[in-house]
């Protein structure tokens, strides 16, 4: 019973946040996934922000413009899908 109801947590934990993965899960997928938490995480924190753009030598709103643009492919696109 404990085993089922750990397997039933875990799938609504997957149902609810896409980054948790499955094991369907690609690597490209995973990989885009954590990319995108890390630049929503340095957006959503106006001090790693600020951090991020001192090191990057860059304005804070260069910097925040273009971690959100890269939010759209992370990691490149996606490979091609073989039959």
């Amino acid at each position: 019973a404990d085993k089922l109801r750990a397997q039933q947590q875990l799938e609504q934990l997957q149902a609810r946040y896409v980054g948790t993965g499955h094991a369907d899960t690609t690597k490209f997928e995973w990989t885009s996934n954590i990319a995108r938490d890390t630049y929503a995480t340095v957006v959503g924190h106006p001090p790693l922000l600020a951090f991020t753009a001192i090191g990057m030598g860059e304005a804070r709103e260069k910097v925040r413009a273009g971690m959100i643009e890269k939010m759209i492919q992370p990691v490149g696109k996606p490979p091609e899908v073989q039959d």
